[in-house]
């Protein structure tokens, strides 16, 4: 009964969802490429901020009904014009690419499950807490180790998970639907539509932000790819309506709202795109026009509400709350000492300049390909394009924002965390795929401006210079598509693999012993829980299985040991309720069966007292 429900109201929300695409894309008037981006963005800031005023679930209706009721009202208006004009269903050959392509990914990725370490210690964990309290975590929420992080797009994944069910698979496809939004956006940079091989190369350029992904894989509810491909959306709606700059301003504020809560990081990817927009309203010279000035100057305060929002909130609700970066107050106060720094530093200056890496070899190379497209453009095109230009301002946009992470090692992140610098390969990779991803949008706009002949001018038939021209067109199609074709089928074939190994995870053995508990109202499980597996991969001592733990059992009290003491064996188990086994060893089964008289398996077990006697009981 339950799944027929979650379905029926799956075809409400995709409902709602085309009610305020239509509804959008009538009133506004916006490119197709837009309009998806900006309506996801639009109903995770409206969630967000009935979050922030107690009213997450009553925000989530009044979203889905008045989505509904736009696409009633599109229908009713088929209806009546339907004997008058005939339906526009047809898709461009682009858009069956991009959107069955779209669609064979969410369909994969809703085959997967979490394992990522950082779904149990933070972002799903939220997820599961807003989903059973329909309500923002509290200081109370003893589950939530970070609360410091801003809440954006889980407030979407929420209003996602609230309507089609709350298992895992469904969080990772509302995730999806956010990364492919993006990138479709990405797409709306081209101008000449009729020009297969400019969407063919984004296609190419796009496909290989996939491989500073690998890290960050959209398998899981990170967000770092986010910030930077919500950034490169950004920039293309900037620049496609740079001659309409308060088109711009409505399109970019939700996104750049929204991008500001994504993480503590997103305001340095919002304020990239912002300054793009202010730099493109001063370069087209409209500053005489008081009504467009007026419109960037309220984009800049609009788009920056959501994170003063937040703000109010930490300084208010979580008054005197330590969090990451944020907390450890007499750590951070205490400072790091210089020999630290230093080994800090050096350790930062290794990391940034090792080829191995895949974020420095991302630079590199397009470093390399930047200046020889450049070069190439200038003696073989005889064209001046914009390349080197975009490379300069991407180039400084690189070195203030590694100089932001250096001054996070050293100055705000805890010792034993910045020591080994925790994260960097995340971070750097955000960056590159801004940095590449940039350099790509680009190039696309230069080879669009290349073309001796512009679509309109003459026939579509005679738009080549020459028939040799048209032949090299026709090559360069069939290489983007085939070299983009495979760096997908690699990323596709990457999530199939990690879906199909999935029994052989952490989260698959603890959720095989625990379930995945939901309880009514959000009450947490107060009960304390020991668990018991091998060391492997440091899973113990790294704390992902407790996290793990505390996520499936909806328990703050969760702990873990991989070896038994006998001489304190009553005196541990008698500090907990219950056992929890995740894997066995002959160690272990020989202890409990000579002390507790059990074949020890995977399996809960009831902890009691029996006069002096500690009795293990399977559940």
């Amino acid at each position: 009964m339950l799944i027929v429900l979650h379905f029926v109201m799956g075809v409400l929300l995709i409902f709602s969802f085309l009610g305020y695409m239509q509804f959008v894309r009538k009133a506004l008037s916006l490119r197709w490429e837009f309009v998806p981006v900006f309506v996801f963005s639009s109903i995770a800031c409206f969630v967000y901020f009935a979050g922030l005023a107690g009213q997450l679930f009553i925000g989530s209706i009044i979203v889905l009904i008045l989505g509904l009721v736009f696409v009633r009202g599109t229908l009713v208006r088929a209806v009546r014009q339907g004997t008058k004009t005939k339906p526009n269903v047809l898709f461009s050959l682009f858009q069956f690419s991009f959107l069955g392509g779209t669609f064979i990914f969410l369909l994969v990725l809703f085959q997967n499950e979490l394992t990522h370490y950082d779904n149990f210690s933070h972002w799903a964990i939220v997820l599961k807490q807003m989903l059973s309290t329909n309500a923002f975590p509290t200081p109370d929420s003893s589950l939530i180790d970070f609360k410091n992080y801003p809440l954006g797009t889980s407030s979407f994944i929420y209003y996602v998970c609230r309507f089609m069910g709350h298992s895992q698979s469904v969080m990772l496809l509302a995730q999806g639907l956010l990364i492919f939004s993006c990138f479709y956006a990405m797409f709306g940079i081209v101008s000449e539509k009729k020009r297969f091989l400019l969407y063919a190369f984004l296609g190419l350029g796009l496909s290989t932000l996939s491989f500073f992904n690998l890290t960050i894989r959209i398998t899981n509810l990170l967000v770092d790819f986010l910030l930077p491909i919500y950034a490169l959306a950004i920039l293309a709606v900037i620049y496609q309506y740079r001659h309409e700059i308060k088109k711009a301003c409505i399109v970019v504020l939700p996104l750049a709202g929204l991008l500001t809560i994504i993480k503590s990081t997103g305001i340095i990817f919002a304020a990239i795109g912002l300054i793009f927009l202010v730099y493109t309203w001063l370069r087209n010279g409209q500053l005489s026009n008081w009504k467009v000035g007026l419109a960037v100057l309220g984009t800049l305060g609009g788009s920056f509400l959501p994170y003063f929002g937040w703000s109010w909130r930490m300084a208010t609700v979580f008054q005197g709350v330590d969090n990451k970066f944020e907390g450890t107050a007499a750590v951070i106060k205490a400072g790091k000492t210089g020999e630290q720094k230093w080994e800090i530093l050096t350790l930062f200056l290794k990391s940034s300049m090792d080829i191995t890496s895949r974020p420095v070899l991302g630079i590199v190379l397009f470093q390399i390909i930047a200046i020889a497209a450049s070069v190439f453009a200038i003696i073989v095109l005889k064209k001046k394009w914009n390349l080197w230009k975009a490379l300069i301002a991407l180039d400084v946009v690189l070195l203030l924002y590694y100089a932001g992470i250096l001054a996070l090692y050293l100055f705000s992140m805890p010792l034993d965390e910045a020591i080994v610098l925790a994260g960097f390969e995340r971070y750097a990779s955000s960056i590159v795929v801004l940095f590449a991803g940039g350099l790509v949008l680009c190039a696309a706009i230069d080879l669009e401006r290349s073309f001796h002949y512009r679509i309109g001018e003459v026939p579509d038939y005679q738009s080549f210079k020459t028939v040799e021209t048209k032949g090299h067109y026709q090559k360069g199609i069939i290489g983007c598509m085939a070299v983009a074709a495979t760096i997908l089928l690699s990323e596709y074939n990457g999530i199939v693999s990690i879906a199909q190994s999935y029994d052989t995870t952490l989260p698959y053995k603890i959720h095989a012993v625990t379930g995945d508990r939901w309880y009514p109202g959000g009450q947490e499980d107060n009960n304390r829980y020991l668990f018991y597996a091998s060391d492997r991969d440091q899973q113990v001592t790294n704390y992902y299985m407790q996290y793990v733990g505390k996520y499936f059992l909806y328990a703050p009290h969760v702990d873990g040991i991989v070896l038994f003491y006998e001489d304190n064996m009553d005196n541990l188990l008698s500090g907990y309720d219950y056992l929890v086994v995740v894997e066995t060893d002959l160690n272990a089964k020989w202890l409990l069966k000579k002390h507790y008289g059990i074949d020890m398996q995977e399996g809960i077990y009831k902890i009691t007292r029996s006069g002096d006697q500690i009795v293990l009981t399977l559940t």
